[in-house]
């Protein structure tokens, strides 16, 4: 009696601790919602004149996602090692998407949007932020990933304090559109990455183009002139959700973009092609009503959510092409 009565008693604890992690791993899985930039930056100018002060925004929005990233419910998650952390998989494949958009911003800041030209000396802070904001980000100790972002975000703190110090001048931001065209290449290249990562959900033949156009290049490894490309389907929905947490990322960048490059971006009548993308972004955060990420085959009876992502993803990267030719133009 005494074995039994121990085996329902232990039994009836370990269901409830299941439950439990259930119910914390579904409140920690809550990613965060879009929020518009003008009204955050707004509110966190110490005065209405930093707002007109180049690189406000920019940095600002920079910011204001690192501090989702790290202070959404449950934290940061990717470097958790006991449950119900350690057994979650979309959400830091979000956080990764986050990362990697963040990471893309910071090298830009670092060699084009802090600097005048090729010979002009690179702002410290940022220097030393872009090495942080590259930590693992499944580090979980000396340092943990989380303690080195933080690091990151406290250097462009004091970067945006140099910056609206106009008696300082050490820290700068130039609202070129070379500058900005440099980053919108780096963007290129990830959206692209996500919509064949996406579209591989469904296995499909491919055509190598690695050396299209180019006589007389070559490459270390040749590879057959068709392969068959197919993402494991173990892999599907943490490539959804990476490409959702990069585009949540890229959206809050480009509108803080739409601000900061107000002008030049009128003078290239480029503004329509920017809200173009951001609408596209807007869209991949739509509410996913299906408990799990459906993988339907072509046009079978099941969605195939990767497929939807990878349409909204690949229309904003074309019209990114746009916005980047446009750019160039005199």
């Amino acid at each position: 009696m005494k074995q039994s009565l121990n085996a329902k008693w232990i039994g009836a604890a370990v269901g409830l601790l299941l439950i439990v992690f259930c119910l914390v791993g579904w409140y920690w899985s809550m990613t965060p919602n879009t929020f518009s930039v003008k009204k955050r930056v707004t509110a966190q100018a110490d005065q209405a004149a930093h707002l007109d002060v180049p690189g406000y925004t920019m940095t600002t929005s920079m910011i204001m996602v690192g501090e989702a990233l790290l202070n959404k419910p449950g934290g940061y998650l990717s470097n958790d090692m006991l449950p119900p952390g350690v057994l979650m998989d979309n959400m830091p494949s979000w956080e990764f998407g986050v990362l990697e958009m963040t990471r893309d911003l910071a090298l830009a800041m670092r060699k084009d949007f802090s600097r005048s030209q090729s010979q002009s000396i690179e702002n410290p802070h940022i220097a030393k932020a872009v090495p942080q904001l590259n930590m693992d980000n499944q580090a979980w100790m000396f340092p943990a990933a989380e303690s080195s972002y933080q690091k990151g975000i406290d250097l462009l703190y004091k970067y945006r304090a140099e910056l609206v110090d106009s008696a300082d001048g050490q820290s700068q931001f130039f609202t070129r559109a070379d500058n900005l065209r440099e980053w919108l290449k780096l963007v290129e290249k990830r959206l692209g990455s996500y919509s064949q990562r996406l579209s591989a959900s469904v296995g499909s033949s491919r055509i190598n183009t690695d050396l299209a156009g180019q006589r007389k290049a070559r490459q270390t490894s040749p590879e057959r002139q068709e392969k068959h490309v197919r993402t494991s389907w173990w892999k599907l929905d943490n490539v959804f959700y990476e490409s959702r947490g990069a585009s949540w990322a890229l959206l809050h960048y480009l509108r803080a973009v739409e601000i900061e490059f107000a002008d030049v971006l009128e003078d290239k009548n480029a503004l329509v092609s920017l809200r173009q993308i951001i609408r596209e972004l807007e869209a991949t955060q739509q509410t996913v009503w299906s408990p799990m990420i459906l993988n339907g085959d072509g046009f079978g009876m099941l969605a195939n959510h990767s497929l939807v992502m990878a349409n909204y993803i690949s229309r904003a990267n074309a019209a990114l092409i746009e916005l980047n030719e446009l750019m160039n133009q005199g």
